[in-house]
């Protein structure tokens, strides 16, 4: 677990996992047996030993299609707490989903610091929390906000980058012509950390962390996915430390 967490951050009330398990357990039954039977197909997934198995770690997707968080909850052996706009929970009939599992609300256009004290708090827990750094969906990588930086440097864990393609489309049902199409795919990378000088790293340097980051992301992806990151060969690693 990492072990400088800024504890001035952290609300006052901690997070509880054990709040969480029977919700989270009944949830995945439901994503198994419904989800991913009749709405929704996945197809390889590589990469899924470079999840750390215990302790905290941001992983950190592209996000083409809403279904992206779902399909990574659904292929990892381990419970995992995404991130997403706080709009989620206003949805018609599937924004209890989010309430019920204890996603983390965001709003998007602020610092929203009690998002933040938020993820500090489940990281200092041991879990995983769930990413996408650019803040909104579409079918190539657009320039990522500063936030996967900020989180992962101010507390030191490891980031795991998450490529997704395939997800256009789903949900749908059996017999439809997307069915019979593509199924999605999922390949996490190595796990990295930013040095730990950039602890405090000032706004500046968060945006090179966050272009460096993205850079990992994009050479995972298709070309065609790879968006404002398409040219590999502008991509340097200043700030990362491979785990």
């Amino acid at each position: 677990m990492a072990k400088n967490l800024d504890q001035k951050n952290l609300p006052a009330q901690p997070y509880q996992h054990a709040r969480y398990e029977s919700r989270r357990r009944f949830l995945r039954f439901l994503m198994r047996t419904i989800g991913f039977s009749l709405l929704a197909r996945v197809g390889e997934v590589d990469g899924i030993d470079n999840v750390p198995t215990s302790g905290p770690a941001i992983l950190m997707i592209n996000h083409i299609a809403l279904i992206d968080p779902l399909v990574v909850m659904h292929v990892l052996p381990r419970n995992i707490i995404p991130m997403a706009k706080i709009e989620v929970y206003t949805y018609p009939v599937i924004g209890i989903l989010p309430k019920i599992w204890g996603v983390i609300p965001v709003r998007r256009e602020e610092f929203d610091r009690r998002a933040i004290q938020q993820v500090f708090e489940v990281l200092k827990a041991g879990e995983i929390v769930l990413v996408a750094p650019e803040g909104t969906r579409g079918p190539q990588l657009q320039t990522a906000r500063v936030g996967v930086a900020y989180l992962a440097s101010r507390t030191g864990v490891p980031v795991v980058p998450v490529a997704i393609s395939g997800t256009i489309g789903f949900p749908t049902l059996p017999l439809t012509k997307r069915w019979a199409g593509p199924k999605a795919q999922v390949r996490f990378g190595k796990p990295f950390c930013f040095r730990p000088e950039l602890h405090r790293a000032n706004r500046e340097e968060l945006r090179k962390m966050s272009d460096e980051a993205m850079y990992i992301l994009a050479r995972a992806l298709p070309s065609e996915q790879r968006g404002v990151y398409a040219d590999l060969d502008q991509a340097t690693q200043d700030t990362i430390l491979w785990q």
